[in-house]
């Protein structure tokens, strides 16, 4: 057999060798792809169990924000680009929007409020401003907005930069004086820290402003805590005060009437599903006492104990809260001890997109201090002349009604009245009534940029009888760092 005669004999051979060296191969690199598929999705399960997702999250991963200065990602062909700009509320679990409606708020107390799950605010529904430490899940953020305010009182008010009426004098022979002021002192600094974990969302939150002096600008600490999930440790709002309720006033003290009051202690908010939620509080106890002519020092032997149901619905919210204190003193070896506590019910009600409901009632024994009137005045309880101490009844409450005219134009009409009894027990000239009026009228031309002006009336009554009022206006321009 001749060469050429070899080779041709010898081709089907080789054709039918190759093809099965090529279908051996194909099924080598079929099983090759096919453990590289399995080790991504052990992978993948592992990296989800570390991070915590849920399986809604894993179905529709949220939007990675975008770091300021960081190179936008290249989008892959056929894809529209990413945005320029993710609002951080958009890149977070589901856990932290809110069913509240949103508002406007020129003090905006609403956005240092602790709440369950860390959820955001109605007055902050974006969470705009976040930016991300690289390599981190942790997001930060620094807020707070510069506020200047014009103050003209036609009789002496006693507080000049904020309108607290359980300090307007009774009776001073300078009570006819008029005053001008102009300060900045409600100028609001703060830095807040949020992060995903597995154990719930953490929020750090920190914030000041200049109300330390009542002569010049002293830094003050108003916020400064932490929460992972639903519990909360550190110094902000009680938990007996509802921070959505407070009516949206230029004056930065609002109705006296209302629950407030800054304190450290600790909660934890249980879930009830719905929107629902049951908050258990433990704080720093305080018993401020009315004790003329007599040394004693205040005796707090455990924490102000306080619970708080919660509603929310999109129409707004309600909340049930009580106080539970135990009030005592030491004199000379002396002690007396009481127990004192109150309720509060609180919330909001939107009517429409323009109109607004706030309100908030009160009432209850040596809970003074839990008094945006009369936190600090020394009257939760008083020593009658036998010695006994006697926890002081106090009741009150407010009603806010907002109007938006457009949405640039809003005003705000605030009535509050605050009573304090125990007439026996009290000096003549201790506080027993105040009200509060404001009527206002409020431009936003931009989120960043806020004015006003607001008309205030308070009235002071003492115990015997004797009472003095005074009229403020107010106008007011703030601009707001990160809205």
């Amino acid at each position: 057999m001749d060469r050429s005669t070899a080779i041709v004999a010898a081709l089907p051979l080789l054709w039918v060798s190759g093809l099965a060296c090529a279908q051996d191969t194909v099924q080598s690199l079929r099983a090759e792809i096919a453990n590289v598929e399995q080790t991504l999705q052990s992978l993948n399960a592992r990296l989800d169990a570390l991070e915590g997702k849920s399986p809604e999250r894993q179905a529709a991963p949220a939007p990675a924000p975008v770091v300021a200065g960081a190179a936008a990602p290249v989008a892959a062909a056929g894809t529209s680009p990413p945005p320029a700009t993710v609002p951080y509320a958009q890149a977070t679990p589901p856990g932290y929007h809110s069913v509240l409606p949103p508002r406007d708020s020129v003090a905006d107390p609403s956005t240092a409020a602790s709440r369950a799950d860390n959820t955001v605010s109605p007055t902050d529904p974006e969470l705009k401003g976040f930016f991300a430490i690289p390599d981190t899940d942790t997001m930060i953020r620094l807020g707070g907005y510069a506020k200047l305010d014009a103050i003209a009182d036609a009789r002496a008010a006693g507080d000049q930069e904020q309108f607290v009426t359980s300090t307007i004098p009774v009776g001073s022979p300078n009570r006819d004086t008029s005053n001008f002021e102009v300060h900045a002192k409600q100028t609001r600094f703060s830095f807040e820290a949020r992060r995903p974990t597995t154990h719930g969302n953490l929020r750090f939150y920190l914030e000041n402003d200049f109300f330390g002096s009542s002569d010049s600008y002293e830094f003050r600490l108003r916020h400064a805590y932490g929460q992972l999930g639903n519990t909360y440790a550190g110094y902000g709002y009680s938990t007996f005060m509802d921070a959505d309720s407070l009516p949206d006033t230029l004056d930065f003290a609002g109705p006296g009437g209302a629950a407030y009051l800054l304190v450290a202690g600790m909660h934890h908010s249980f879930s009830m599903g719905k929107g629902n939620t049951l908050t258990l509080g433990a704080e720093n106890p305080e018993t401020e006492l009315d004790h003329p002519g007599v040394e004693a020092v205040s005796m707090d032997r455990v924490p102000d104990l306080s619970l708080v149901a919660r509603m929310e619905r999109d129409w707004g919210h309600l909340q049930l809260g009580a106080v539970a204190r135990s009030l005592g003193y030491n004199a000379d070896g002396h002690k007396e001890t009481t127990y004192g506590g109150g309720a509060s019910f609180s919330g909001s009600f939107t009517f429409s997109e323009r109109e607004l409901l706030l309100f908030g009632l009160l009432g209850g024994k040596g809970m003074s201090r839990y008094t945006a009137d009369l936190t600090g005045s020394g009257l939760d309880a008083a020593i009658a002349a036998d010695g006994d101490l006697e926890a002081l009844p106090v009741y009150g409450g407010f009603v806010g009604y907002t109007h938006y005219w457009t949405q640039m134009w809003r005003s705000n009409l605030v009535y509050g009245e605050l009573h304090l009894d125990g007439q026996d027990a009290l000096a003549a000239d201790a506080f027993k009534r105040s009200r509060y009026g404001a009527l206002n009228l409020i431009w936003s031309p931009a989120p960043s940029w806020t004015m006003g002006m607001e008309l205030l009336y308070g009235q002071l009554e003492q115990q015997d009888g004797r009472s003095a009022d005074t009229m403020r206006l107010q106008g007011s321009l703030q601009y707001n760092f990160i809205k």
